[in-house]
């Protein structure tokens, strides 16, 4: 600055910013955080999740023993995390919302937390995420309707496919509504979209399905659900399928190979989960659409055996 340059400095920790290789360094540089960790831990760039199942104290105090390790972690390497954007997440009926502290400061407590985009409630619920999904594809809605003056059929479902409505399907898979106050938030904007094509405001929305070639939101999740499954069972998608299913013993006389076990479930936030709510749809699939080779000969498949799915 001012044709002056600052005097060298070592750099004790970190990795520089804004570099190519800045986020590989970081990795590597964080790669031992889970090392002597007993609970389940997730990490994702610079966000980390600590997780157990709490049952009793013992189970805080393992917990909390891991919340020290990382602590200890923090200080050794120079990296100390901000508490103030630490909380902790208590889920389940009977939590008896045990105190954790992250060295000597105590963890606050949240009813809600966004985790790489999509909105975790306490409850398990997905109805705060539905409420933001929603409010950002009809701010995007509301733009295309105040500065695109053609709103002919093609230029408005383009442009609904490409901005809308993949603010309604980011990562449903994982908060999917079943709530019908849920489901028709979301409807309620393809709803709004279609009724911007010019001549198509006085039709009704299956009209209006018909003539743009989509199919309703709810159609689409469970188009989604199936063919997440067949990535996972075709090992397209580094999930491990067996986490999530538990394949059936093949009955030549009843449905296909893959046919899945349908686990019991007493609550609705189990029975609506994504491994639970698909088995019964995926179960019904003929064995000719299972055999796909690849994830568009699947949908392609899976549209032809049942009309329900097909979009233009």
């Amino acid at each position: 600055m001012n044709k002056e340059f600052s005097d060298w400095c070592d750099v004790l920790s970190g990795v520089p910013q804004g570099s190519v290789l800045g986020p590989i360094l970081f990795l590597i540089y964080i790669n031992d955080i889970d090392e002597y960790i007993v609970s389940k831990l997730g990490k994702f760039a610079d966000d980390t999740k600590l997780c157990r199942g709490i049952s009793n104290s013992n189970d805080a105090d393992i917990l909390r023993s891991d919340l020290n390790q990382i602590y200890q972690w923090s200080l050794d390497w120079q990296m100390l995390f901000n508490v103030d954007k630490c909380t902790v997440l208590h889920m389940g009926y009977n939590n008896k919302e045990y105190d954790y502290k992250l060295g000597c400061n105590t963890i606050r407590s949240s009813a809600t937390e966004r985790d790489l985009g999509v909105v975790i409630d306490r409850t398990g619920k997905s109805s705060a995420q539905c409420i933001l999904a929603a409010r950002k594809a009809n701010t995007v809605l509301g733009m295309i309707k105040r500065n695109i003056n053609f709103k002919s059929k093609d230029v408005i479902v383009r442009l609904y496919k490409a901005l809308v409505r993949p603010r309604l399907e980011f990562c449903v898979q994982v908060w999917c509504p079943y709530l019908r106050k849920d489901i028709d938030m979301i409807e309620r904007v393809q709803r709004r979209a279609t009724k911007l094509i010019e001549g198509f405001r006085n039709m009704s929305y299956s009209e209006r399905l018909s003539q743009t070639g989509l199919i309703s939101m709810e159609k689409r999740r469970v188009r989604g659900d199936l063919i997440e499954v067949f990535k996972m069972l075709k090992s397209n998608d580094r999930v491990d399928f067996n986490k999530y299913f538990e394949i059936q013993s093949y009955n030549r006389t009843r449905g296909h190979n893959c046919r899945i076990v349908k686990q019991r479930s007493n609550l609705d936030i189990r029975k609506y989960f994504f491994s639970q709510r698909v088995v019964n749809t995926w179960n019904s699939l003929p064995q000719t659409v299972i055999d796909a080779d690849s994830v568009n000969s699947f949908k392609n498949r899976l549209d032809k055996f049942d009309n329900y799915f097909i979009e233009m």
